[in-house]
């Protein structure tokens, strides 16, 4: 397995790094921030990773994997890696492969060998709602990933790629090329790039604020929230 790249820093056309996610802020707090931002559906449940304490983030290249069809001869020709690199296209450092389960999620979608391109490339992970097999090798590698669990059959027969660059569905949540993806033990959310500093300074101002909460909650009287003479910091 290649050493994992030196700096996994999402960057755009301008070689310029895109935000961060603020520190102490987690995906409850964004998807929090994306229900006051937009009112569409951005949120996935928890998934698995080998790594869970390694968050995933960065801008979103996409891949959708759909039913096997042995007639479809240029996307079998294309296989894995003419459709990676199709989805990366020609800057790949810092970008999360998102893979659509095309209908089969208990199907392995890929495993470290030829996921071993993701590290070559110097992206910083992968999300996808489908099973991936080799789990500890692909945590060794330095990226982040998230699956809906480990599998140990090859799953070519079943799904396939034939679509890069694309609108996928995952868990639920549309992603397009460029959406921001960030997964940790809570969940993952899909943020669009046009509302990402807006959506980082919401979910700041959340965690800043649930902060101030704590410390409210620790002076409050129960006697008087009991007798209802004092109201609840929360709904």
């Amino acid at each position: 397995m290649p050493d994992a790249p030196q700096s996994r820093t999402p960057q755009d056309s301008s070689g310029r790094p895109f935000p961060v996610v603020p520190e102490g802020v987690g995906c409850a707090d964004l998807v929090d921030a994306m229900g006051r931002v937009h009112g569409h559906r951005a949120d996935l449940l928890p998934l698995t990773s080998p790594t869970p304490e390694r968050p995933l983030f960065g801008p979103a290249a996409t891949i959708a994997y759909l039913p096997f069809r042995d007639d479809f001869a240029e996307g079998n020709r294309l296989g894995f890696a003419g459709w990676f690199y199709r989805a990366v296209g020609e800057e790949p450092r810092g970008r999360v492969l998102v893979l659509s389960s095309g209908g089969y999620p208990d199907a392995s979608h890929g495993g470290a060998t030829k996921l071993s391109r993701l590290a070559n490339h110097g992206l910083a992970g992968l999300l996808t709602d489908g099973r991936l097999r080799d789990l500890d090798e692909l945590g060794a590698s330095g990226l982040s990933v998230w699956c809906s669990g480990a599998a140990t059959r090859w799953g070519g027969d079943t799904v396939a790629p034939y679509a890069a660059d694309v609108p996928v569905q995952v868990g639920g949540v549309t992603v397009t090329p460029g959406d921001f993806v960030y997964a940790d033990r809570s969940g993952a959310v899909v943020i669009p790039a046009v509302s990402l500093d807006r959506v980082l300074a919401e979910a700041r101002q959340i965690r800043e604020t649930d902060l101030g909460f704590l410390a409210s909650i620790r002076e409050e009287d129960p006697e008087a929230l009991r007798r209802g003479e004092d109201s609840s910091t929360e709904t």
